[in-house]
């Protein structure tokens, strides 16, 4: 009889290296991301707020090509297409050569990032129904994770956490950032203007030919890519969406699927290696720092936006929805293949992992401005909500993680041995 399967082994050992840089560096961003956060809170809350307001509302650009933008609108519309880019490389390089082309592998984080949109979405709506009005709008705010502020919370708290888990962490962001895309394209795509959406097609095939012959001259292909953003900008689909398609057509070798040295970087790992430290050190921070200037007295603060019944319904999502949802669609793919939790993990790790994921910063002030209008007073006690939402579930998740540190600790020593010293620790040698 074949044993049961078992959720959260190792993965190949190159896999687990990959990751493992590529979570250092998310790290580094996401301390920048609470720092710049931090500031932009401190200075709105100040007798200088004035000040902050000018600079998030000072225009910029060439008018005659439609760009002339406040600052804010550069940071949310022109930075962050430079982190969806990045997340669109992670994307394709998950499905092409990662833990994703194998559907037996991929099937936990998929499921779960499914049930981590699903479920804080249904309990938003059941708490912020009774607001009435444009309150429904705001239903996709909870359902993002940013991998970066939670990844801050790991290094903090989480440093023992095995790879495991840690690869789980990443592969189910990478998926929610993929319905993140997919929501904003569909949903918040308003007054969709036909002829600058197929005027982007020419650039974009361009780029596409290009990156596909290996071109990595930035004088050819950075022109390229600003003309299918703006032309995406001008055509009502949120500027975002063209960093995402830019990044699906930089190819991913298909030899990587092998994980030896023969694979070797392509241009995707040439690119995510060159814009990650951009996204997360720059993009990301900017954009925290002119969004979570929000006041935390007087009217539309603190106070009064917590007890708004939308502020209420992205807190549940984000606290309890996310929690939930990952956890239950977890267990409904151990409970229908008959797996069970890899030796040493417990359904507590899950759980905690699962308020890991209620901390949605950076995507979900993105989509709480889509959703009300930036600088709205509802957006404002959004921007409140995420912030409380996010800091709760994370002080959540840093507990159980602390409670659970020991048992971490010892596992992670224990898929750390190679008997044998080849280099490849032994629990990476029969992993998936």
């Amino acid at each position: 009889m074949a044993p049961a399967p078992r959720l959260f082994r190792p993965g190949s050992w190159v896999e687990a290296r990959r990751i493992a840089a590529i979570l250092r560096q998310e790290t580094i961003g996401g301390a920048l991301l609470l720092g710049a956060a931090l500031l932009g809170m401190i200075w709105a809350n100040t007798p200088w707020s004035a000040g902050y307001e000018s600079l998030r509302d000072h225009h910029l650009g060439p008018a005659a090509l439609h760009l002339d933008l406040s600052v804010a609108t550069w940071a949310a519309d022109g930075l962050l297409a430079i982190f969806f880019f990045v997340a669109g490389l992670e994307l394709k390089r998950e499905f092409v050569a990662g833990d994703l082309r194998d559907p037996r592998r991929a099937a936990v984080p998929v499921a779960a990032a499914v049930g981590g949109v699903a479920v804080p979405a249904i309990l938003y709506l059941i708490v912020a129904g009774r607001a009435g009005g444009d309150a429904a709008r705001g239903w996709a705010v909870p359902t993002a994770t940013d991998i970066a502020f939670a990844l801050a919370v790991l290094a903090v708290v989480g440093r023992h956490l095995p790879g495991s888990l840690r690869t789980f962490m990443l592969t189910l962001a990478v998926v929610d950032d993929l319905i993140a895309i997919l929501i904003i394209a569909v949903f918040f795509t308003r007054d969709l203007s036909a002829l600058p959406l197929l005027a982007a097609a020419p650039p974009l095939a361009v780029f596409a030919l290009l990156v596909r012959r290996r071109v990595r001259s930035w004088w050819l292909l950075l022109p390229l890519a600003f003309a299918t953003w703006a032309l995406f900008h001008e055509s009502g689909v949120h500027a975002t969406v063209a960093g995402v398609l830019l990044a699906f057509t930089v190819p991913v070798p298909r030899s990587a699927k092998a994980g030896g040295p023969a694979a070797g970087p392509g241009l995707a790992e040439h690119f995510e290696h060159r814009f990650r430290p951009i996204s997360a050190g720059i993009a990301v921070p900017v954009f925290a720092f002119l969004t979570a200037g929000v006041t935390v007295g007087g009217p539309d603060g603190l106070a009064d936006a917590l007890t708004d019944p939308v502020a209420l319904g992205v807190i549940a999502g984000l606290v309890v929805g996310k929690a939930a949802g990952i956890t239950a669609a977890t267990w409904l793919v151990a409970r229908f293949t008959r797996a069970t939790l890899d030796e040493g993990l417990g359904w507590a790790d899950v759980v905690a992992l699962g308020m890991l994921g209620g901390v949605g910063f950076t995507v979900s002030l993105l989509i709480g401005e889509l959703a009300f209008g930036p600088g709205s007073a509802r957006a404002g006690q959004v921007t409140v909500a995420v912030l409380a939402g996010s800091v709760a579930a994370a002080l959540v998740a840093a507990v159980l993680l602390r409670l659970r540190g020991r048992v971490h600790r010892d596992l992670r020593e224990a898929q750390a041995r190679d008997d044998d010293h080849d280099g490849v620790p032994d629990a990476y040698q029969t992993g998936g």
